[in-house]
């Protein structure tokens, strides 16, 4: 991740208060979640493949909900920000979408992977996926 996509990240967090630690169902009860399936695909076998896509399905609905409640809150903020807080947030969230598809094809390349190209395809995945984590934990954080 680049600093201008950083700064715009946190300029978002800022300029719309977020904070997922305010939002009880979010904070620890998903973000644990998310940790733990992290940590969880990276340790499964070619043989355990269909127990590691369902944690990593899971995983991107759990992230997906957190995007939801993001928009949302931004969508409440909306008509208080500048018009460059609404460009920063709009970059912001189009980058947390992106990072977001980036983890969708790793995980439709998971789904199609032989034994052969399994650690790399289950590596690729578990990048894309802390590289997004990452990004939403820095948002909520701010």
């Amino acid at each position: 991740m680049n600093l201008r996509t950083l700064a715009s990240i946190l300029a978002l967090a800022m300029v719309s208060q977020l904070s997922l630690a305010d939002d009880r169902t979010t904070g620890k009860d998903v973000g644990r979640k998310v940790e733990d399936a992290g940590k969880a695909i990276g340790s499964y076998t070619i043989a355990e493949r269909d127990q590691a896509i369902k944690v990593a399905q899971k995983a991107l609905k759990d992230m997906d909900a957190q995007l939801n409640r993001m928009e949302k809150k931004v969508g409440a903020e909306w008509d208080k920000m500048d018009a460059t807080a609404r460009k920063d947030s709009r970059a912001t969230m189009d980058t947390l979408h992106k990072q977001r598809k980036e983890t969708a094809e790793w995980l439709a390349k998971l789904q199609k992977s032989s034994a052969e190209s399994w650690d790399e395809v289950k590596g690729g995945f578990v990048k894309s996926y802390e590289s997004l984590k990452q990004s939403l934990a820095k948002v909520g954080k701010s």
